[in-house]
């Protein structure tokens, strides 16, 4: 500015002029306008400056600090070390003792230095903490490397053995120098822990220590049961006296189901080791397949991990203590001529680090049987061709996994059985039931398996895989209501052109599609290849623009219809977790189809399992009990099948004398079920009792169901929803279990598969109408039955949920060959469940 004495910017004083008062006035009006002009262009300066930091560097600044947040990797590695020649001392078992601080300090100094010695390890090494000590004396440790956005791509070379091998150095180097006041290591392990569990109990930050005794007693997790916070991070150190082992069981467990973001873990340590890890669970369990987990010594170390804001109610546990020979003492000699044998502590997680080895003796000449009723040795990472780990090892192949099946016989009078598993991650083991057995007469008035075990002579060439092998399927002569496969197995007619390779070899459905160059419409109609996708409806059904993203204008009967009347040519648009309707009503109504509860898978097995089947719904009449079936499809809307109600007796079609249970399992067990009586019957106006046609009955409730784990609506299909011939469904029912027998107490389930609406048609002679569809039993011979009649037929889809593709309807008698179920077509039902109950 001119005319202000001071200094210049580069350290000079400024010239300093003496103006006349003519000047000074005219000057005055010169230096406003100047300024005025100067603090006008700041001003707009100031303004774009603001604007442009605003919208350009401010987002880009935050956008890249939050990516460097996100990107910067943390290392931790978790594990023990050994001491030696130290006494141990109870007081190490207190984090807030002198005792305890004196020696991790000496332990953490030591991680660090060693750490030095490596120049990539000691540049990112933000902390070593020693979390406990235990009888031995071993101290548990974690150590953390922090390794920030630029230098991301050197993570590689932080390795399990890198961190290993400075340590073991470190140990080696200890040795030679041999300094009196050293404390002496003998061994050191390191693995790849989560960094969420890294936590320092000296903190005390939900941090539990807990002792367990042979009284159980119990904890929860924060916040239960209303339901745990968000970004919890927390620790159960139990511990016991020496020869003991711990025990927990989760009598409630229901942690948010997805095991990335929430979790619970636990150890066969008193650190987050990957390699002493004994489970991981999410999810929610039913009582009956409660979480019960054991240790193989004195410690276990439980962690819980939430990172979703979603609330569930969490866990409580119950831990107590056992002798160690109770976990230890398994095998020995069976010389009975039948028995059973288990997995140690089976149905309760087997313990890691044991080994067991049963030697089973018949009496000579004869051999042994085993069959295993239920088979699970699931873990991370483990080729279940070589099983490596956890295992059941029989006449020389060992077996891991999941089995669906598993029936072996000895070659002689002898059979060993060895189970193992390791020191990492553990599961509910196995059930076997072994018998001895004459190999001159294995099954009298049976067929016997190559396997060993029997079956009935009828289920031999039936075309299902009774024994497990196909021999009950091979070397047979086709029935005339069986279809011979090229390689001379036998299937059932009902099975050719379901676009399933029943056969193995693919001839069961040869000739049943178009030539290569050619598209096959839904009615069966061959065309050009080249109508597919072309914007034209080709086909009169429209399928040859069915799933086709450049046919918006085309709307078909495989379209999906929006509320605002855009068609979506997509195949089964609905609740499959994609917007696809500029309005998203594909997914307006998809809180159904899901089953809460975690579920274990039993070795042919027909029960039904409690919440396996939340929909299913058992109506009783008047002092009859169990009469009929229904399903669940909002809080206040059964859907069922009129030919319970529509009868010759009127007093069927009476709300009144109905009564409806969710939630059963069992007729006779009424814990956790809700009964409502009913308030309205609507069965369709069009129902032909001839011929079963528009077999479809709506149940409105008297009052609304409370949703709980047991008792969920099942998804209904939009009309435009395709179930594809051999797709695998369940139907579910108190049904009778075989023609003409008694209905069952426990809830049955059968895996069926939809079967071509052409072969449909001509096994039931032609009485098959639009409103109906067939689907065939896959359970050795399970169906339908009496009493299962308005139950659901339930198909798992991609996304997750549950559709109801059917109501049981009718068929003739129950599971007799090529008679397939006959079932009401939900999909072209569907509007009028809409118009009648706005579901």
């Amino acid at each position: 500015m001119c005319g202000s004495p001071g200094w210049g910017r580069n350290g000079r004083h400024e010239r300093i002029d003496f103006l006349t008062s003519k000047e000074k006035v005219s000057s005055k009006r010169k230096t406003g306008i100047i300024v005025g002009v100067l603090l006008a262009l700041l001003i707009l300066a100031g303004v774009a400056a603001f604007l442009i930091w605003l919208f350009v560097f401010k987002d880009a600044d935050s956008e890249a600090t939050l990516s460097q947040q996100r990107s910067s990797s943390v290392q931790v590695f978790s594990g023990h070390m050994k001491l030696v020649g130290v006494p141990y001392d109870e007081k190490l078992e207190d984090m807030q003792s002198e005792e305890f601080g004196d020696l991790a300090r000496k332990l953490e100094t030591f991680l660090g230095e060693n750490y030095k010695e490596d120049p990539l390890l000691s540049q990112y090494h933000t902390g070593s903490v020693v979390t406990a000590f235990s009888e031995g004396v071993l101290a548990y440790y974690w150590s953390q490397f922090e390794i920030p956005f630029e230098d991301h791509d050197i993570v590689p070379e932080f390795s399990e053995e890198r961190v290993l091998e400075v340590l073991e150095n470190g140990i080696k180097e200890q040795r030679s120098v041999a300094n009196p006041g050293d404390i002496k290591i003998s061994e050191v392990t390191a693995s790849f822990t989560d960094p969420r569990m890294a936590r320092n109990p000296r903190a005390q930050e939900c941090f539990h220590r807990l002792e367990a005794e042979e009284n159980p007693k119990r904890f929860s997790s924060p916040g239960y049961p209303t339901g745990y916070p968000p970004k919890s991070r927390c620790q159960w150190q139990i511990r016991a006296s020496e020869n003991k082992v711990i025990t927990v069981s989760f009598p409630f467990f229901h942690i948010e189901d997805d095991c990335s973001d929430d979790f619970v873990s636990i150890y066969d340590s008193l650190s987050p080791d990957d390699s002493q890890a004994i489970t991981e669970k999410c999810g929610q369990r039913p009582p009956s397949n409660p979480l019960q987990v054991v240790s193989s010594g004195n410690i276990m170390l439980i962690n819980m991990i939430t990172d979703t804001d979603v609330q569930r109610p969490g866990f409580e546990a119950e831990y107590k203590v056992i002798d160690k020979s109770v976990v230890q003492t398994c095998g020995g000699v069976l010389s009975e001529n039948k028995g059973v044998l288990t997995s140690p502590l089976h149905p309760s997680f087997y313990p890691p680090a044991v080994d067991c080895k049963w030697t089973i003796k018949v009496p000579d000449g004869k051999k042994v049987r085993i069959k295993f009723n239920m088979f699970r040795m699931k873990e991370p990472g483990v080729d279940i061709r070589v099983c490596h780990k956890d295992f059941v090892e029989v006449m020389g192949t060992k077996y891991c996994g999941e089995m669906s099946s598993l029936a072996l016989t000895s070659d002689k009078n002898v059979l060993d059985v060895h189970f193992h598993s390791d020191e990492s991650y553990t599961d509910k083991g196995f059930s076997a039931e072994y018998s001895a057995y004459d190999p001159s007469n294995p099954c009298p008035d049976k067929f016997a398996c190559a396997s060993g075990i029997c079956i009935g002579k009828e289920l031999q060439c039936d075309g299902w895989n009774d024994c497990g092998d196909m021999s009950d399927e091979m070397k047979c002569q086709c029935e005339k209501d069986q279809f011979a496969c090229a390689n001379g197995l036998c299937k059932p007619k009902l099975w050719v052109c379901d676009r399933v390779n029943d056969c193995g070899d693919g001839s069961d459905e040869k000739r049943c599609s178009c030539e290569e160059n050619e598209w096959r419409c839904g009615n069966g109609i061959c065309l050009p290849q080249d109508v597919v996708c072309n914007n034209k409806k080709d086909c009169a059904d429209g399928s040859d623009e069915a799933s086709c993203k450049t046919s918006p204008g085309i709307c078909s009967d495989f379209s999906f219809k929006c509320k605002n009347n855009e068609c979506v040519n997509k195949v089964n648009a609905e609740c499959d977790r994609v917007n696809d309707c500029s309005d998203n009503s594909d997914e307006d109504i998809c809180d159904c189809g899901t089953r809460p509860y975690k579920l274990n898978r039993i070795v042919g097995g027909q029960n039904a399992e409690l919440g396996e089947w939340p929909w299913q719904v058992s109506l009783h009449f008047m002092t009859y009990g169990h009469v009929c079936g229904a399903s669940i499809i909002s809080d206040r809307w059964l859907l069922s099948a009129s030919h319970c109600f529509v009868t010759s007796d009127p007093k069927n079609h009476v709300a009144s004398n109905w009564q409806t249970y969710s939630g059963m399992q069992d007729q006779y067990k009424h814990e956790g079920v809700q009964r409502r009586p009913l308030n309205r019957i609507i069965s369709h106006p069009d129902y032909n009792q001839m011929t079963f046609d528009y077999d479809i009955a709506l149940l409105e409730l008297s009052e609304p169901l409370e949703f709980t784990n047991t008792i969920q609506p099942i998804c209904l299909p939009s009309s435009s929803h395709v179930f594809p011939a051999g797709m695998a469904c369940w139907v579910t029912g108190w049904g009778a279990l075989r023609e003409g027998g008694q209905k069952a107490q426990l809830l049955q389930k059968a895996s069926v598969k939809i079967i071509n609406d052409t072969v449909c048609n001509v096994v039931t002679e032609g009485q098959v109408t639009s409103r109906m569809l067939c689907s065939g039993f896959l359970a050795g011979g399970v169906d339908a039955c009496q009493g299962d009649s308005g139950g659901p037929l339930a198909c798992f889809e991609e996304s997750g949920k549950w559709f109801q593709a059917g109501i049981v309807s009718w068929g003739e008698g129950c599971a007799r060959r090529n008679k397939p179920g006959v079932y009401s077509r939900v999909t072209k039902l569907r509007e009028w469940i809409r118009k009648e109950t706005g579901v």
